[in-house]
């Protein structure tokens, strides 16, 4: 399914306000596993408070032991630093990934805003090498600031 298509069903999700947010947020996450390919595990991480590391509030795809990221650790904790897309072709190549799983070969992870501060991310995983385009950073940025209109 193309991302044009997608993007009202996740507008759907987010504006329906009878269902809690993190409801939404997981609704979020099985449709975009389920209906782009290249998508393995699509996850959301949260800043914890005022600690310096991300928790794992939502997600679709197999367990991960990586529910606690610490600023500066792994893709996810460098994007809580530099508030920057990070684009991941082969994660092999890369000297701070946290490993999930040995069939992930890359990620794509996109920070979350409101209110112009980093609160959080969208990360996923494919079992792909090399599969993340131009495309997939704008809808997953497109994705985030719908997520943050119902967050603010």
């Amino acid at each position: 399914m193309t991302f044009e298509a997608l993007k009202p069903q996740v507008s759907d999700i987010l504006n329906n306000n009878a269902i809690e947010a993190d409801e939404r947020l997981q609704k979020v996450c099985d449709l975009l596993k389920e209906n782009i390919a290249h998508y393995n595990w699509v996850g959301f991480y949260f800043r914890n408070g005022d600690k310096p590391e991300l928790l794992l509030r939502k997600f679709a795809g197999k367990q991960t032991d990586h529910t606690v990221i610490p600023f500066g650790r792994g893709i996810c904790g460098q994007v809580a630093l530099s508030n920057q897309n990070f684009v991941v072709p082969d994660v092999a190549a890369q000297d701070n990934y946290i490993a999930c799983s040995i069939d992930v070969k890359s990620e794509i992870v996109v920070p979350l805003f409101v209110n112009g501060e980093n609160i959080g991310q969208i990360d996923i995983d494919s079992n792909t090498p090399d599969p993340f385009t131009k495309e997939d950073e704008r809808f997953l940025e497109w994705v985030n600031k719908e997520v943050a209109l119902i967050l603010e």
